[in-house]
């Protein structure tokens, strides 16, 4: 379906940094220059994949609580769908957590998609 409007289609890919992560990702990689390319590393694949099915496509990295974080995002940029995978955390974590895919779905004023 999009292959047909491909040169209309922007795809952005975003990932949200919380404080845990940060975190974690300084601990790991020891900077935050290599977290940072660590973290463009991730999407280098999808971006490529993307580039060869002559699609425009982008990383984007926000810093904050995920959830509120993205639904501001989206809420200032023109977008007409949002997809947003599904981690499945267990029962536990989904009481005292909550999801970012649920509260995405409970306010997002455009359509989501959740992948599992």
């Amino acid at each position: 379906m999009v292959f047909s409007y491909r040169a209309h289609v922007q795809m952005d890919l975003v990932y949200c940094i919380d404080g845990e992560t940060s975190k974690a990702d300084m601990l790991r990689h020891g900077d935050a220059t290599t977290a940072d390319v660590k973290r463009k590393e991730m999407f280098a694949e999808s971006l490529s994949y993307l580039a060869a099915q002559q699609m425009s496509s982008q990383s984007i990295f926000l810093h904050g609580a995920s959830a509120k974080t993205i639904l501001n995002y989206v809420k200032e940029h023109p977008y007409d769908c949002v997809v947003v995978g599904s981690r499945g955390r267990n029962e536990w974590q989904m009481l005292v957590l909550g999801s970012v895919s649920h509260k995405l779905a409970k306010y997002v004023e455009v359509p989501l998609l959740i992948v599992k």
